[in-house]
């Protein structure tokens, strides 16, 4: 086998750190991308999750006593589960509401117009109990369609850091 000499090695060395840094790099752009695609999903399925959420305590309980009375049976794990289901379901439409009433203050706090609007956009697309189309937003606020979407995919970036933490930022 033919030897290496020292400037190969150097080279492959350094080709070797390159590709690994690249890799790491877009590992970390897939896990960024991920973190906005599911802000933007909870945001989606948000007024489904509230629906859900409706009368999940009365559920709860209907679903405590049938475990009580199943005891052993088979039946009593997929009780279980489904029990289990809707607690994480309400849980998440809690803290959903939090991030979303910390944006909101973050927003009305700032003054700055933009940054209102982007609170207002998420709201009235993804939030309240009137569904809007992006048309009916932009027209609200006097802006192109485009820009509704511009302000969804900002107010995301915010979201992710305020749901996330470190972990929804985007380090360059």
């Amino acid at each position: 086998m033919p030897k290496l000499t020292d400037e190969y090695v150097v080279l492959i060395s350094k080709t070797a750190i390159e590709a690994y840094e690249d890799h790491k790099k877009q590992q970390e752009k897939k896990r960024h991308d991920r973190r906005l695609r599911n802000i933007k999903l909870l945001l989606r399925n948000y007024r489904f999750f509230v629906k859900h959420c409706k009368d999940i305590k009365l559920e709860i309980d209907d679903i405590n006593e049938e475990i009580e009375l199943a005891f052993l049976d088979s039946d009593e794990f997929k009780l279980e589960s489904i029990k289990r289901s809707k607690e994480k379901t309400l849980v998440m439409v809690r803290y959903i509401d939090k991030m979303l009433a910390v944006y909101k203050v973050m927003c009305e706090q700032s003054g700055d117009p933009e940054e209102i609007r982007r609170y207002q956009t998420i709201y009235q697309f993804y939030i309240s109990d009137t569904k809007m189309t992006a048309e009916e937003v932009a027209a609200g606020h006097s802006v192109h369609k485009r820009t509704v979407y511009k302000d969804i995919d900002n107010a995301c970036k915010t979201l992710a850091v305020l749901m996330f933490g470190v972990e929804g930022v985007k380090f360059s």
